[in-house]
C-alpha cells in the first residue's frame, strides 16, 4: 500500500490501522516528516515506525504503542502521551514541551537533548532511559520510576521529582536548583558536579551517592538519610562522609593546601573583638585592631548592633568558634552581656575583658568568674595607655590561657 494511503488510513480509522499492522508486521514504515498534528490516535500501534522530524503537535497518542519507534527531532509539544508505550524509542532532540506523559513507559528510551519543559511525566517509567542534556524545567516527574536513568548535564530546574525512584541514576553535572526531591530514592546515584541551590531533599534517601564536585547552597535536608556519601573521584582512594552540606568543605581541606592554611590561620591567629560602635568606643576597637595586626593576628571586629539578616547570638557564636581568643570591651555595654552569655558558659575559649578605668563592670558580669577561661578584667586609662600595655597585659595573658586550654585534661 502506498505511503499516502497508509497515512490516510491511519488518520481515518485506528482500529482498521491496527488490524493492518497486525497482518503486516514485517513491513517497515517510514513516516519521516509527516504531519499528524491534532489527530486522535488513541491506542494506535506505531511500534518501530520512523517518525523522525514529524509534526505531532497536540496529537492524542494516549495508550498508544510507540515502542522502538524513531521520533528524532519530532515536535510533540502539548501531545497527549499518557499511558503510551515508548520503551526503547528514540526521542532524541524531540520537543515534548507541555505534553502529557503520565504513566507512560519510556524505559530505555533515548531522549538525549530533548525539550521536555512543563511536561507531565507523573508516575511514568523512565528506567534506563537516556536524557543526557535534556531540558526538563518545571516538569512533573513525581512518583516516576527512573532507576538507572542517564540525566548527565540535564536541566532539572524546579522539577518535581518527589517520591521518584532515582536509585543508581547518573545525574553528573545536572542542574537541580530549586527542584523538589522530597522523599526521593537516590540510593547509589551519581550526583557529581550537580548544582543544588535551594533544592528540597527532605526525607530523601542519599545512601551511597557519589557527590564529588557538588555545589550545595541552602539545601533542605531535614529527615534525609545521608550515609556513605562518596566525596572523591573514581581514581582516588574512596572517602565517605555522612553529611552532604559539609562534604565539599571536607574535600577542599583534604586536597587544597591553601584551604588548610586558611583554616590554620582562622584557628590560631583570629581574634574576635566585641564592643560598641559609637564613635568614641569604635576608636578603642580600632586601636585593638591595629595592635593585633602588628603582632600578626587576624582581628575580627563584630558590630552586633547592625546585622539584621541573621540571629545575633548565632553569628557571634560562629565567630567565637573560629577565634584564638576574644577581647571584650565592657565599657558602656549594650548587647554585649547577651553575646557573652551565649559564648562563655558553653564554649571554653579565652575571653579577655577590658574596661575604661573610671567605669564599672555591669552587674551580672561577676557570674562569669567561675569559668577559668575568663581572665580578670584589664583596666586602661586611655588609648595611649591601651597601646603601650596591650602586648604585656592583654595579648600575652590571653595567649598563655589559650595554650593552657589546648592541653589535655588529666
Amino acid at each position: 500500500m502506498p505511503q499516502e494511503e497508509l497515512i490516510s488510513l491511519l488518520k481515518r480509522d485506528v482500529r482498521e490501522w491496527n488490524a493492518w499492522r497486525k497482518n503486516n508486521a514485517h513491513v517497515r514504515l517510514d513516516f519521516r516528516g509527516v504531519n499528524l498534528s491534532d489527530v486522535d490516535l488513541r491506542g494506535v500501534n506505531l511500534s518501530g515506525v520512523n517518525l523522525n522530524e514529524a509534526n505531532l503537535i497536540d496529537i492524542n497518542l494516549s495508550g498508544a504503542n510507540l515502542s522502538n519507534a524513531r521520533i528524532y527531532e519530532a515536535n510533540l509539544s502539548r501531545a497527549n502521551l499518557s499511558g503510551t508505550n515508548l520503551s526503547e524509542a528514540n526521542l532524541s532532540e524531540a520537543n515534548l514541551s507541555e505534553a502529557n506523559l503520565s504513566r507512560a513507559d519510556l524505559s530505555n528510551a533515548n531522549l538525549n537533548g530533548a525539550v521536555v519543559i512543563r511536561t507531565d511525566l507523573n508516575e511514568s517509567n523512565l528506567s534506563g532511559a537516556y536524557l543526557n542534556g535534556a531540558d526538563l524545567r518545571w516538569s512533573n516527574l513525581s512518583g516516576s520510576y527512573l532507576r538507572g536513568v542517564r540525566l548527565i548535564e540535564a536541566n532539572l530546574i524546579e522539577v518535581d521529582l518527589s517520591e521518584a525512584d532515582l536509585s543508581e541514576a547518573n545525574l553528573d553535572g545536572a542542574n537541580l536548583s530549586r527542584a523538589n526531591l522530597s522523599r526521593t530514592n537516590l540510593k547509589g546515584a551519581n550526583l557529581s558536579r550537580t548544582l543544588l541551590i535551594g533544592t528540597n531533599l527532605t526525607h530523601a534517601t542519599l545512601s551511597g551517592c557519589t557527590i564529588y564536585g557538588i555545589s550545595a547552597w541552602n539545601v533542605h535536608l531535614e529527615g534525609a538519610i545521608q550515609e556513605n556519601l562518596i566525596i572523591t573521584q573514581e581514581h582516588e582512594a574512596t572517602i565517605t562522609i555522612d553529611n552532604l552540606k559539609v562534604a565539599q568543605f571536607i574535600y577542599l581541606m583534604l586536597s587544597n593546601q591553601e584551604i588548610r592554611d586558611v583554616i590554620n590561620t582562622l584557628t590560631t591567629k583570629s581574634v574576635l573583638i566585641l564592643g560598641r560602635f559609637t564613635p568614641e568606643r569604635k576608636a578603642i576597637l580600632e586601636v585593638l585592631q591595629e595592635v593585633l595586626r602588628a603582632h600578626n593576628y587576624l582581628p575580627i571586629l563584630f558590630d552586633f548592633e547592625t546585622p539584621k539578616d541573621r540571629n545575633l547570638t548565632e553569628t557571634v557564636r560562629i565567630l567565637a568558634h573560629l577565634a584564638r581568643f576574644i577581647i571584650a570591651d565592657l565599657t558602656e555595654p549594650s548587647s554585649i552581656p547577651q553575646e557573652l552569655q551565649a559564648i562563655i558558659p558553653t564554649l571554653a575559649i579565652t575571653v579577655q575583658p577590658i574596661l575604661l578605668e573610671e567605669k564599672k563592670e555591669y552587674a551580672m558580669f561577676h557570674d562569669f568568674s567561675r569559668y577559668h577561661w575568663v581572665l580578670p578584667t584589664y583596666f586602661y586609662t586611655d588609648q595611649a595607655n591601651l597601646i603601650t600595655s596591650m602586648e604585656t597585659h592583654i595579648i600575652q595573658s590571653a595567649e598563655q590561657k589559650a595554650k593552657e586550654l589546648e592541653l589535655p585534661h588529666i
